[in-house]
């Protein structure tokens, strides 16, 4: 089986977060875990913030998805 790379593109935040924590079977408990893991680190947030980063979208665009796989690695 042939593993594909990750590709930095826009992403739902239910997509990426199953992709970070594919062990959780509720795609809502994913994005709660990420969540939590974004917010504990600052680094990360603040760069978020700059790019008009909103807790409440359901998208992550391109640029806040380089910036998550630069604080935490590729899923």
């Amino acid at each position: 089986m042939t593993e594909v790379p990750f590709r930095i593109r826009p992403y739902a935040k239910r997509e990426l977060a199953m992709m970070y924590f594919p062990y959780l079977t509720n795609p809502m408990s994913a994005v709660k875990k990420l969540r939590r893991t974004m917010l504990f680190c600052k680094p990360l947030m603040a760069e978020l913030k700059k790019t008009g980063y909103l807790d409440r979208c359901n998208y992550f665009s391109r640029q806040q998805v380089k910036i998550i796989v630069d604080h935490l690695d590729e899923p």
